[in-house]
């Protein structure tokens, strides 16, 4: 059994959580936060990736870095995961980079992961805030591309991700449409940006901040479009971005360099949205802010998504 002191240093620990530390973006973001944290929590769907990760921190960074096998979907692991930063010190950093492609998953299951779980694992993380504590979620630039603003009815529901059967109710207020794929993942990104911006002013009662960052084309995407609109849009961003670059933006806004950054979304793209206004000559990335039916907004944003966001994949 700890000593009271010995029990004093290990609460006094700051703990840092990464979910999607297995692969990709999340391992680099878990790169990226050894300097910030004393202890790190890598969360994976994957136990052996996330476990492979922490080794190599560990082996190379000389960090204390621990895997935990996590389902951010899944209620009851998200009260493992919150027993168990408890159990570690003070939660300082998360990076919640635990997404999924509209290339390899339905609908329903976009909505889940990429907003309704982000938003479970706020609420759960949420009683451990305190003043200094910092969330980023990773978001996508597809918002930025469409849709049209929905109406006050799908926008309540867009809004409580957390209600019973959201993926349905979401589906009554738009219509069809967001059974695409890449519609649906347009959407999520939506509600998780107008989440964050929510959950900015309950974390900032207590001195915690939350911001997301949207990212363009990097280079883990799967997805890559050839249109020749997307090829002048190439021609001006010249490269896909790097996991390591988006990490490093992550890092920065959960450091206390960042400490006056709250509710924003941070557009990480190299460009790209720019070069989509140019290439449309509309000037403007997201359409003009009309309130107009939520089936023609999902139609819109279906179209939009279909041509856009999958190649850059947001």
């Amino acid at each position: 059994m700890n000593s009271p002191t010995e029990q004093s240093a290990l609460h006094s620990k700051t703990v840092g959580v990464v979910t999607g530390a297995g692969y990709g973006l999340g391992a680099a973001c878990a790169r990226q936060l050894v300097d910030h944290v004393e202890t790190l929590l890598l969360t994976d769907r994957d136990p052996h990736a996330a476990a492979a990760v922490a080794r190599e921190l560990v082996n190379d960074a000389g960090v204390d870095a621990e895997p935990f096998s996590l389902d951010v979907t899944d209620r009851k692991g998200l009260a493992r995961l919150v027993a168990r930063i408890g159990d570690m010190g003070t939660l300082r950093a998360v990076a919640h980079a635990d997404a999924c492609s509209p290339t390899s998953a339905d609908w329903q299951e976009i909505l889940t992961v990429d907003l309704v779980a982000p938003a479970r694992l706020a609420d759960a993380l949420r009683p451990l805030a305190d003043n200094g504590t910092a969330m980023v979620v990773l978001a996508g630039m597809s918002p930025m591309l469409g849709p049209d603003t929905p109406d006050a009815a799908a926008q309540a529901v867009l809004d409580d991700p957390l209600a019973q059967q959201f993926p349905h109710r979401l589906r009554e207020a738009l219509g069809p449409g967001i059974e695409d794929p890449a519609a649906a993942r347009t959407w999520a990104k939506l509600g998780l940006e107008r989440f964050v911006r929510r959950e900015s002013v309950r974390l900032g009662s207590v001195g915690a901040r939350i911001c997301s960052v949207s990212t363009g084309n990097i280079d883990s995407s799967p997805v890559r479009s050839e249109t020749a609109e997307h090829s002048r849009i190439d021609r001006i961003v010249q490269r896909r971005g790097h996991d390591a670059e988006i990490a490093a933006v992550v890092a920065f806004v959960l450091s206390e360099q960042a400490s006056f950054l709250n509710g924003i979304d941070l557009l990480v793209d190299g460009g790209a949205s720019a070069a989509a206004r140019a290439a449309d000559g509309s000037g403007t990335a997201r359409a003009a802010a009309t309130v107009v039916p939520a089936n023609r907004a999902t139609a819109a944003c279906t179209t939009c998504a279909a041509s856009q966001v999958s190649a850059f994949s947001a």
